[in-house]
């Protein structure tokens, strides 16, 4: 049975300020070989067998097509490495590039170790302009190297230099509440991290709420070894980081926010808030609950 991949749309802000409708498809294939504590992206891919040949671009074709209209960009996000042989076959680079002509802006995901030359000659052959996405997580020095990525700050580093001396975007992924960060440092170490990725040249920060869902981080839950962070930490870290003055764009994932959100009387407002912040870019007055609720 063919894999049907999840598709989302959405509208978003470039550095530019233009605001443009984007398209995200999430196309099934080999798991990341890399078992990060906080990942749960593992649950939507294959395990550990290989990206079948040709599997990836037709799933492209399919979640594109269902989706209809055109977009200004689109996001290929196959919760692993775009450009690992076993993610996604070099042998597929080229039915990939033709999919992606009407694209001008083109985004996929990577870990650093597999940034390099079929990254480069990729991006040389795409009709539009490749952005990469770094998951940095946190420069926090002792929380980084305990996450499971097998990166440190020093690589994520050389490896958006060598995006950018290639012309080629880069984005970055930044946890808010990631784990063995002591939870009274979240924002303090959310907003650092933000910073060091905008000063590097990153073009596009996402804050991501550390999210319960694929076992590790719930059972450290139980344990009282980690506590997620509050809607109001996330406001905070957000605020903070859209007010460092750096140029770039700072968004907050909002995909899987509403877990978080309870109180009925706030968490439209807050969440509207947020959305808003995503588009324009200024940081708006906080929302006061009329219940009263703790942020």
């Amino acid at each position: 049975m063919p894999h049907v991949p999840r598709v989302l749309r959405e509208r978003e802000r470039l550095a530019s300020g233009a605001i443009v409708d984007s398209v995200t498809v999430f196309p099934i294939g080999a798991e990341c070989p890399f078992a990060c504590v906080y990942c749960d992206l593992w649950q939507h891919t294959l395990g550990p067998v290989p990206s079948a040949p040709g599997s990836l671009p037709r799933q492209l074709r399919r979640g594109l097509a269902a989706v209809g209209a055109a977009a200004e960009q689109v996001k290929v996000y196959n919760g692993s490495n775009f450009f690992e042989e076993r993610a996604v076959p070099a042998a597929d680079d080229g039915a990939l590039l033709e999919v992606l002509v009407p694209f001008p802006r083109v985004v996929v995901e990577c870990h650093p170790r597999w940034i390099g030359e079929r990254c480069f000659r990729f991006a040389a052959r795409l009709a539009g302009r490749l952005q990469v996405a770094i998951g940095l997580e946190t420069v926090h020095p002792e929380a980084l190297p305990r996450l499971g990525k097998a990166m440190t700050v020093e690589r994520f580093d050389r490896a958006v230099d060598a995006l950018l001396r290639q012309g080629i975007g880069a984005r970055a992924f930044v946890l808010v509440g990631a784990p063995f960060v002591p939870s009274a440092e979240t924002v303090e170490w959310t907003v650092r991290s933000v910073e060091h990725a905008l000063r590097r040249g990153v073009e596009h920060v996402s804050l991501l709420p550390v999210r319960g869902g694929n076992g590790a981080v719930d059972e450290a839950r139980r344990r009282g070894e980690l506590r997620p962070p509050t809607l109001g930490e996330l406001e905070d870290a957000f605020d903070a980081s859209s007010s460092l003055g750096v140029p770039g764009v700072v968004t907050v994932d909002l995909w899987d926010l509403d877990e978080g959100l309870t109180c009925l009387a706030c968490r439209d407002p807050r969440r509207q808030r947020l959305e808003r912040m995503n588009l324009g870019g200024a940081v708006e007055p906080r929302v006061a609950c009329s219940r009263g609720c703790t942020p």
